[in-house]
């Protein structure tokens, strides 16, 4: 029973401008100046437990490319190319349909490209141990990440009763709460963030796909006999469009009676916005984040900035700001404000 990973990069990561843009997101980009892109970190961090010839990404058709030219070694027959955005479902099915013409006994991982991991030998262990509990009967797994804090910018899963050490079954999906809610799930226990990484075999995502969403479904059937031909592009062009924009979530997750949560702590995040790479990037005396080898920082406090490499900056007298350049353009906002980047650029 092979393990596969596959990759979700069809993302444009439109809080991360100026540095992320829609001809090269984030997912290509290496945000934290660690030397690696972020979709080249995450398949890295599956060393030793999936081989490079069982990798799949799917992204936009618009980034072939970058992906053929950051994972060299990946089958392009593994590189799947949405004509445009329908949400996770749809991106899910397509893989799902895929995979399971060429290892139909496959269990897989499904994981976001630009999240990052800091404890990678927890994440491995965590990695490994769902993917037995997930290789044996019908089970769909769902990563549930500790809270450190009442964060309201993610989704909550409430845990259900145990099942086996360390894993739970999956009692309910909570949106994005405001504060006083967050905090009461903490204070509560049980409640885990919503990771967005799920693990499952093959058979059971297609069969719950099939129960609750027959409309994606019946899609997927007319693509597959043409799978791995040179009329696969062209199908999956005319007929991809026409799924519904649904994320998994909705789609199987809140419905499906097969649904297990494992809380893990392996040092998580998003990495949504610059103000979470503030919080993740080592800090100077005075809350200052900074990625750049020539920045000086004076009379400054709690910025995040972000500089290319040899580019001699002094930044005097800010206090709790964004400031980052990228090609030429320069970003300087208030952190409190960059929920708003996405729309300055548009």
């Amino acid at each position: 029973m092979a393990k596969h990973l596959v990759i979700m990069a069809g993302g444009i990561g439109s809080r991360f401008w100026p540095m992320s843009t829609p001809q090269c997101p984030k997912q290509f980009l290496d945000i934290t100046g660690s030397g690696k892109t972020m979709i080249q970190q995450t398949f890295e961090r599956y060393a030793g437990i999936i081989d490079i010839m069982h990798l799949w990404v799917v992204t936009s058709k618009d980034y072939k490319d970058l992906v053929l030219e950051q994972l060299q070694g990946i089958n392009p027959q593994h590189v799947l190319l949405e004509p445009c955005m329908r949400n996770t479902a749809p991106c899910i099915a397509y893989v799902s349909w895929k995979i399971h013409k060429e290892d139909p006994e496959a269990v897989f991982v499904v994981a976001p490209s630009d999240h990052l991991v800091l404890k990678e030998k927890s994440f491995k262990d965590y990695i490994s141990k769902g993917l037995d509990f997930v290789a044996f009967g019908n089970r769909i797994l769902t990563m549930g990440m500790q809270p450190s804090r009442p964060d309201t910018g993610y989704g909550y899963i409430e845990q259900g009763e145990k099942c086996i050490d360390g894993v739970y079954k999956l009692k309910s999906f909570r949106e994005k709460p405001d504060l006083k809610t967050a905090i009461s799930y903490l204070q509560q226990g049980g409640f885990t963030w919503n990771s967005g990484m799920f693990l499952w075999s093959v058979q059971t995502i297609i069969s719950e796909l099939r129960k609750y969403t027959p409309e994606i479904a019946v899609i997927m059937d007319q693509i597959e006999p043409v799978m791995f031909t040179d009329q696969e592009q062209d199908n999956v062009n005319e007929m991809f469009p026409q799924c519904p924009k649904i994320s998994i979530d909705y789609a199987v997750m809140e419905k499906t009676a097969l649904a297990y949560v494992m809380p893990a702590e392996y040092g998580w995040s998003d990495v949504g916005t610059w103000g979470s790479l503030h919080t993740l990037t080592i800090h100077d005396e005075q809350e200052n984040a900074v990625v750049g080898d020539c920045v000086k920082m004076v009379e400054s406090s709690g910025c995040m900035v972000r500089m290319p490499m040899g580019k001699q900056v002094v930044i005097q007298g800010l206090k709790d700001c964004i400031v980052a350049e990228h090609n030429d353009v320069l970003l300087i906002c208030q952190l409190s404000e960059e929920q708003r980047i996405k729309e300055w650029h548009d």
